[in-house]
């Protein structure tokens, strides 16, 4: 099976890399100087479950990288549409895109750039950043990924793509992180995103991480707040989401190692654009759409909405 990675940053780069130590045929599309480390040495993968040195073929081209069997969608939400069509040479007929991007709507963002493609959400689990240019640090015990099966049976169904989705998966688990497929991916999506979206919005406001936010019962509050709002929109828009899944997601936002960030803290400490639109700006849009009220995420979405394209000028 050939796997290409678009692109091998924090999330792509750790799961195609313990692909690729695996022993599976990977390739990555990448640029700038994480693409010269990668050429050069590998791509390097370290963090408390072990060191690996990941072996693949990299390029910004391609065309060069021949076509794949599996292309795992790593990349932020904002750069989905260039990031799809950049890696339009990687598709044949029969080729599976993987979206593993935050959000709710990466997969239609990555669709609407690749029309006949089969486009499969998912989610990934795991805390993990570029450290250096052809270095990925893991931070967190998470390492998995769960995305949708696709159309099974007569109409639109087929048995050929479900069972090449189900190989991948067993080659993941062979790889060592955990991988689901599931039927209502929507819902899954909902689940990580009502706690990811409250997590990034207060991570990334505060400029602080895990340990000193939500050890202040202030901040908790305000997480419960979010995380309701999360909830309310994603029961309104007809997601599927368990009925504890405001108290398990403020638990989990508790029991976050102290030093953890939201990845979209990263991008505004060092004055990038940011997801915001995606995450709390998504939920305050469809709150307002299906008449739910979102003021918490409102709140913070204006505070971090200037942000968006990068470091403001001021003056």
């Amino acid at each position: 099976m050939k796997i290409a990675i678009v692109a091998p940053g924090g999330v792509g780069g750790y799961f195609g890399g313990l692909l690729a130590v695996a022993g599976e045929e990977v390739s990555a599309l990448a640029r700038g100087a994480h693409l010269e480390a990668i050429k050069a040495g590998g791509l390097r993968i370290e963090g408390s479950r072990g060191n690996h040195v990941a072996k693949m073929t990299a390029s910004d081209d391609a065309g060069s990288l021949g076509k794949a069997d599996i292309v795992l969608f790593a990349v932020k939400l904002f750069q989905a549409e260039e990031a799809a069509r950049a890696a339009a040479p990687l598709f044949g007929p029969e080729t599976l895109a993987i979206s593993l991007l935050n959000g709710i709507d990466g997969p239609e963002r990555l669709a609407s750039a690749l029309p006949g493609v089969a486009v499969l959400g998912g989610s990934a689990y795991v805390s993990a950043v570029i450290a250096a240019p052809g270095l990925v640090r893991y931070t967190s015990a998470m390492s998995s990924i769960v995305f949708g099966a696709p159309a099974q049976g007569g109409g639109k169904g087929n048995p050929a793509a479900r069972a090449k989705a189900a190989d991948f998966v067993a080659r993941c688990q062979k790889a060592g992180f955990s991988a689901e497929m599931v039927d209502d991916i929507q819902s899954a999506l909902w689940k990580k995103f009502i706690g990811l979206a409250a997590n990034a919005a207060l991570t990334s406001a505060a400029r602080l991480p895990a340990g000193p936010l939500y050890s202040d019962a202030d901040v908790v509050e305000v997480a419960a707040a979010l995380i309701a709002e999360g909830t309310a929109v994603a029961r309104a828009a007809g997601a599927r989401v368990p009925a504890d899944i405001e108290t398990v997601s403020v638990q989990r936002l508790k029991e976050f190692p102290p030093g953890m960030y939201a990845s979209m803290y990263h991008d505004i400490a060092k004055g990038g654009p940011l997801e915001v639109d995606g995450l709390s700006g998504y939920i305050v849009r469809e709150g307002r759409r299906l008449g739910v009220p979102t003021p918490h995420h409102a709140a913070l979405y204006a505070v971090l909405k200037p942000h968006r394209a990068g470091l403001p000028k001021i003056g």
